[in-house]
């Protein structure tokens, strides 16, 4: 993992924002389309993700606006299928992406002494793994 400098992290902080949109929008459109008893209970979870998702974008812009950078509103379009399967391993993908990209952020924030931001990038990383988990159940694996 090559080290950022400040001007460097703040543009994959936004980068990561932008995905945290996308994860939002991304999760709602799903829990609406889901059919089927057998997904009714990852369904609302996937109503609490969506909030979560929102949650972690307010922390990342917040954290952005202190660090001297602009919140980005720009995202990548979600992931949509018409299968339940299909966007379920569409929601574990980004939580799996999101959690490895965390985990570098975190070691990028620590290399630049701040501290705060990466504490920070530590709870939104556990949430990320609990949703990881959750999607993982409801595939079962």
């Amino acid at each position: 993992m090559p080290k950022a400098t400040k001007k460097q992290l703040l543009e994959l902080l936004n980068k990561d924002l932008g995905l945290e949109y996308t994860a939002c929008v991304q999760y709602t459109q799903h829990q609406g389309v889901l059919k089927g008893a057998m997904f009714q209970s990852i369904q609302k979870e996937l109503i609490i993700h969506a909030q979560e998702e929102l949650a972690h974008a307010t922390i990342l812009a917040s954290q952005i606006d202190y660090l001297g950078g602009f919140p980005t509103v720009n995202m990548p379009l979600p992931k949509i299928s018409a299968d339940n399967l299909a966007m379920l391993k569409q929601d574990l993908a980004g939580e799996n992406d999101a959690i490895a990209r965390y985990i570098v952020r975190i070691k990028q924030a620590e290399a630049l002494n701040l501290y705060h931001l990466a504490q920070q990038l530590r709870t939104i990383l556990a949430v990320e793994q609990e949703h990881a988990m959750d999607l993982e159940q409801a595939l079962g694996k």
